[in-house]
């Protein structure tokens, strides 16, 4: 039967140029002097490294484990020697250096001991996590986290395996589909399985026979039953068929919705590539530790190279020979970006590496206005407005962006590729996505130290009642121990209790406990808080007669000199200052023990009359200060008669002055301002002449 093929609006057909690299064998790359691993593999939290400079490592072994479920391990692709964990040059539009490790080579490719993971045995978490950890991510360029796509709770309709590999110059799928058809048909089995398919479709665009070829004799070959179920539709050549929801369009004719994933309508989907991963994983258990790149454009071997993640890619292009390019796509020319640097590591992501010449990629032409044309609406395969996204980023209205679906965006470059105006639209809206990234991701720590915040507040609080209660259920205690008790000394103890549980119940404004309401007795805590009060007052009044007893005792303070030996003898206005002094600190220590002895109502009349005079005198400063500063009278200069004449008559010359000047017509002006830049230049070359007849040089 042949499957009816129902296409997807938009599309464009870029010129293919895949002959030059699908027509040869993939090449193995050669080891080289370091690699460069980036622990930013996935879309999700970047790995955390679990090894140290100076480690020694074996080919496979972990390097860096998945920061959380969206996230994927990093691993070993050669044994050797782990240099630096520094900031790199990685693959990214930005340029920006990231967190990377350097592993320097030992050139003995030593693996790791490998024990099988019985996968078909293990529960559906335990693959998932087994998958993480073998770095398991989109190798079509996506790099989303597989282990994530494996986790459907409702057995799944359809499989779609996504062969279709649209973008230009890109061919790395096509010859893996080729070369390696066998194990791609085993890895589909067992993605299969795990996800309990019913029916598994590989849609592969028109352009690739061979590799329809190669799958469908591998889907004979196989001695397991389940192929059955496998089917490879060829779909058409038109870009981008290879987005996950264009290509469930073309397979199964289903849209699927703004905000639904596709595994709630029974459709998964994977790259073949990917598949290939899974498959090296649970069958072999090899880590995603090298991949398929396409090496093309301007180079002497143009190909298919596998390659171990993080090589430099200024490696990968002299193996290819490069000869000497304008630039470096990573990447195909419609979603791919310039490369800041050759130094970079090859990525999970990279899927290809175009080296530019000026005829195949000639300078892009200046941006024009755009002219509301519609064409990027036409081409648009997510049927999105392009030309509203691009006025909303532009004037960072993100807000009206998100209205219109730019999340549904795939960034494919069919608007910027058919707009008139040149556009660089996609840039446009990627900045707008990292904006709102950006956003969110602030967002989401201010949420997190407010709910802190509160969650402090919350136990700090309930801390102090925790140790209210604590503090009330002891009183209570010793409350009813005291009052049971038959001793006098406990029945005092027992009424400070009841006063105290009484004051703490006003001053908290809360309910006593219901012993302390049954004990507690307001005249008792009364005459308790005057017995107190006695008894501070005696106190007081006995620590100021043991202080004046003290003083007294003691022929020197603190604050005076000690007696001087006759040898020490001062002069006689210094012995009259310090006798002064003491005479001071006498009447001060006087003064203090009068103070001790009073009552309280004596002191607070003493305080006031202090205070009284302490404004009098404030006062008398102030009046004292204002008489001293007296107005300072400037009297005017004095000139004579004949200096003021010449004044008046130079002040009478200058006003005549200016007023001929504002008689002058326009032309008298310019006349006038001629005859004076003459005489200024007269003056100067007089001047000039001067000095070179001074110097010799005449």
């Amino acid at each position: 039967m042949i499957r009816q093929i129902i296409t997807f609006h938009g599309g464009v057909h870029p010129p293919e140029h895949k002959a030059e690299s699908s027509h040869y064998l993939i090449r193995t790359a050669p080891l080289p002097a370091r690699l460069i691993l980036s622990l930013q593999q996935s879309i999700g939290s970047a790995a955390k490294p679990v090894v140290k400079v100076g480690d020694e490592v074996a080919k496979g072994q972990l390097i860096a484990a998945a920061d959380g479920m969206i996230s994927a391990a990093l691993h070993a692709p050669t044994s050797g020697r782990i240099e630096a964990i520094e900031l790199q040059p990685v693959a990214h539009p930005s340029g920006l250096s990231d967190n990377c490790i350097v592993l320097i080579p030992d050139g003995q490719d030593q693996w790791q001991e490998r024990p099988l993971f019985d996968w078909r045995n293990a529960e559906p978490n335990a693959v998932r996590t087994y998958l993480r950890d073998m770095g398991v991510v989109g190798l079509g360029g996506a790099v989303f986290p597989s282990h994530l796509k494996l986790s459907s709770k409702t057995q799944l309709d359809t499989l779609i395996i996504n062969g279709a590999e649209c973008e230009p110059y890109i061919t790395c799928d096509d010859r893996l589909m080729r070369e390696r058809a066998t194990e791609i048909i085993a890895g589909i089995l067992m993605v299969q399985s795990l996800l309990h398919a019913k029916q598994v479709l590989i849609g592969i665009e028109d352009n690739k026979p061979e590799a329809t070829a190669a799958l469908r004799d591998a889907i004979k070959a196989s001695r397991s039953q389940a192929v059955a179920g496998i089917e490879v539709v060829q779909v058409p050549t038109l870009y981008p068929s290879g987005g996950a929801k264009q290509l469930i369009k073309l397979l199964c004719n289903i849209e699927v919705p703004s905000g639904v994933r596709s595994t709630d309508l029974g459709v998964q989907c994977f790259n073949v590539a990917t598949i290939h991963s899974i498959y090296c994983a649970l069958a072999h258990a090899e880590p995603v530790i090298r991949r398929v790149v396409t090496i093309t454009g301007n180079v002497a071997r143009p190909g298919n190279y596998e390659a171990l993640i993080g090589t430099p890619l200024q490696d990968l292009l002299k193996e290819a020979g490069d000869k000497g390019s304008s630039g470096y796509i990573y990447g195909g020319p419609m979603m791919g970006f310039e490369l800041p640097s050759l130094a970079v590591g090859l990525s999970k992501a990279g899927n290809c590496v175009i080296a530019k010449t000026p005829a195949d990629f000639p300078e892009p032409p200046r941006e024009m206005p755009c002219i509301r044309c519609s064409k990027c609406a036409e081409a648009c395969p997510a049927e999105l407005q392009p030309m509203d996204l691009f006025w909303f980023a532009k004037s960072k209205n993100f807000g009206k962006a998100q209205e219109r679906n730019l999340f549904d965006c795939i960034e494919c470059g069919a608007c910027a590729y058919v707009c008139p105006s040149n556009i660089r639209l996609v840039d446009y809206y990627r900045f707008a996505k990292s904006e709102i990234w950006a956003a969110e991701k602030t967002k989401h720590a201010a949420d997190l130290a407010r709910e802190r915040f509160e969650f402090r507040e919350f136990r700090a609080e309930r801390e102090k009642q925790e140790k209210a209660e604590r503090l009330a259920a002891k009183a209570s205690q010793k409350l009813a121990q005291a009052v049971a008790s038959d001793d006098p000394e406990d029945a005092i103890r027992a009424a400070k209790i009841k006063a105290a549980i009484t004051k703490s119940a006003a001053v908290n404004e809360s309910p006593v406990s219901d012993a302390g309401v049954a004990i507690a007795d307001a005249d008792q805590a009364a005459q308790l808080a005057a017995e107190k009060k006695a008894k501070i007052a005696a106190a007081m009044a006995r620590a100021a007669a043991k202080k004046a007893e003290a003083e007294a005792a003691v022929p020197v303070s603190r604050n005076e000199e000690p007696p001087m030996a006759p040898s020490q003898t001062l002069p006689a206005s210094c012995m009259d200052k310090t006798d002064r002094t003491k005479e001071i600190l006498d009447k001060r220590r006087e003064e203090r023990a009068r103070v001790a002895a009073m009552s309280a109502e004596e002191r607070s009349e003493w305080e006031a009359a202090k205070q009284a005079e302490i404004a009098e005198a404030k006062a008398a400063a102030a009046l004292r200060k204002a008489e001293s500063i007296a107005p300072v009278v400037v009297a005017p200069p004095t000139l004579d008669e004949e200096k003021a004449a010449k004044i008046r008559a130079s002040m009478a010359k200058r006003d005549a002055e200016k007023a001929r000047l504002a008689a002058m017509s326009p032309e008298e002006k310019a006349a006038l301002a001629a005859e004076r830049q003459a005489r200024i230049d007269a003056a100067m070359a007089a001047k000039a002449a001067k000095v070179a007849k001074d110097e010799g040089l005449e």
